[in-house]
């Protein structure tokens, strides 16, 4: 069974982590989406690597049973919202973990305008200033799904909403004159 407290591990690392390009290009990531380290960035790579080696079991199945379970995984990657929904399997083999990093909440957050860098939006989630449909989430790191997307607003009694109206307000005024 196991302990509840002792969580398994979410993410794999590289199996030649010393790659220069590697290290380089995971630094821009990093920098880009505003990652606290390579983990969450080697946790969103897991997740393509996994779905995607589904898609690959899926395409060497017959076609009457690659569309049956395949349905599935494609249902369950639009509602995330990294496929179309017009995709296929195909499209899975296409992703990359950059879109994963984009349906994180700290990434729509900055993306919705509520911070003004991405770093000040990690910052208002883990101070519990953000809330998913009227619930506080505090991990910044939150897959957000299409349902969820439109419903993240800033928590109730935060005083940052008031704040970044101000802001807001006087950066149209500023801009107006």
């Amino acid at each position: 069974m196991g302990d509840p407290k002792n969580s398994r591990k979410k993410w794999e690392g590289p199996g030649h982590p010393w790659i220069k390009s590697r290290l380089e290009t995971e630094m821009k990531i990093i920098g880009k989406y505003g990652l606290r380290n390579k983990k969450e960035l080697w946790t969103a790579e897991t997740i393509i690597r996994k779905v995607r080696h589904q898609a690959r079991r899926l395409l060497a199945l017959p076609e009457p049973q690659r569309s049956e379970v395949g349905k599935g995984l494609l249902d369950r990657l639009f509602k995330l919202g990294l496929i179309n929904k017009d995709a296929s399997l195909d499209d899975i083999l296409g992703l990359t973990s950059e879109n994963v990093l984009e349906r994180r909440l700290q990434t729509i957050v900055f993306n919705k305008g509520m911070a003004k860098t991405i770093y000040q939006a990690r910052q208002f989630i883990t101070h519990g200033h953000i809330a998913i449909n009227g619930r506080r989430v505090t991990n910044p790191g939150y897959l957000v799904t299409r349902d969820e997307e439109d419903k993240i607003t800033y928590a109730v009694g935060s005083p940052i909403k008031d704040i970044m109206e101000k802001s807001v307000e006087t950066q149209e005024e500023k801009g107006e004159s």
